[in-house]
């Protein structure tokens, strides 16, 4: 039998990493009488990948933040699945996640040295990289002690990514992932896939065929209208 022994530290550390799946039951989420989606019944699987696809404005951003937990659902429900039958309801469901956003924001005051070394305070970072490691693995070696307020806005979005990807929880949730970002900002992301996220539970909302080229499998928001 494979074993991962990545995996193997983070589960010795913290029980709930192992996670069997996602689930959303006859999910659905409105805004006053709008509804975003409706009749979501979708599982999601660790060691895949998938992408929520649309239109601008069509409810991917929200799909995902009610997958993350941060939006609670007008109906239905969202389980987190873990080995042995064991169950974890919506909102406890961050224990489980990272995720990378435009609208969430970085403590600006902070290095990007002090933002990882901080944000891991709270959820633990892969144990075999250090700060400094991932620092320049996202090519910001020689700007780790400057303030992030004095990057530019693909700096920023590489910082974002580095805490996403690598807090060790099995399941990575990405919405635009590659905003702000440049050519080498885009093969830096595909990298951080590949070389970190084999074996996590990846979610990417986007509709640029860049950000989700290594997907599994495609989720249209449209087809829950």
């Amino acid at each position: 039998m494979h074993t991962n022994p990545q995996q193997d530290i983070a589960t010795q550390k913290n029980p709930s990493y192992r996670l069997s799946n996602i689930v959303l039951t006859d999910a659905g989420k409105r805004f006053n009488r709008d509804w975003i989606f409706r009749h979501v019944n979708i599982s999601f699987y660790p060691g895949r990948s998938y992408a929520i696809t649309g239109p601008n404005g069509s409810g991917k951003s929200t799909l995902l933040q009610a997958i993350s937990g941060s939006l609670q659902l007008s109906e239905g429900k969202m389980q987190y699945g873990g080995e042995g039958g064991t169950e974890t309801e919506g909102e406890q469901c961050y224990r489980y996640l990272s995720m990378a956003a435009p609208y969430l924001d970085l403590i600006e005051e902070m290095s990007a040295r002090e933002f990882l070394s901080f944000h891991s305070s709270f959820k633990q970072l892969m144990t075999m990289v250090a700060v400094e490691d991932i620092l320049s693995e996202i090519g910001l070696e020689n700007a780790m002690d400057k303030q992030i307020r004095y990057y530019s806005s693909g700096m920023k979005q590489r910082v974002k990514l580095a805490q996403a990807v690598f807090s060790d929880v099995p399941v990575l949730l990405l919405d635009e992932p590659c905003t702000n970002l440049d050519k080498a900002g885009y093969a830096l992301y595909h990298r951080l896939i590949e070389k970190y996220c084999s074996d996590k539970l990846v979610i990417v909302s986007s509709n640029d065929i860049n950000e989700m080229d290594f997907c599994n499998e495609k989720i249209s928001i449209t087809d829950f209208k």
